[in-house]
């Protein structure tokens, strides 16, 4: 059971941070005010997840773990060749959708993978899929 819990948050908390780091890199291409204020939102909301993760990593007396170097890597120079291609609000609006569709189907193949995992892991988790699914309903707005 401590294993798969302390495997589900390292998961979760990774993912969090892979999701501020893309709309961190994002912002400065978004042109749209709303769009703007809305990555921001949820920004935010998955910063305190994460920092959720981390606490409960913590009390478990485990380290959070950052995404892994090269995946971070990758992503940022996919994201900013996208970007300097197109960096109009459905080139941006696309790829946050994408990210929001990769963590909804990761955070839940997790779920599967680590079902001895504690209730309150999993309920995090639960709440993290269901961060993503709000944003992506709310990006809808922007295609």
């Amino acid at each position: 059971m401590l294993h798969d819990t302390i495997c589900l948050l390292k998961e979760c908390n990774s993912g969090c941070k892979s999701a501020t780091n893309s709309m961190e890199q994002v912002l400065p291409y978004v042109k749209d005010e709303k769009l703007s204020d809305l990555i921001h939102k949820y920004n935010a909301k998955h910063v305190d997840l994460g920092d959720s993760c981390h606490t409960m990593l913590n009390e478990l007396g485990k380290d959070e773990e950052d995404p892994k170097p090269v995946s971070r890597a990758m992503a940022w120079l996919g994201t900013e060749m996208k970007l300097t291609m197109n960096d109009d609000t459905k080139t941006i609006v696309g790829m946050m959708m994408d990210g929001c569709n990769m963590g909804i189907k990761s955070l839940s193949g997790y779920m599967n993978e680590y079902s001895e995992a504690s209730a309150e892991s999993r309920a995090l988790t639960k709440r993290l899929v269901k961060l993503e699914e709000d944003f992506h309903e709310e990006l809808r707005a922007f295609i």
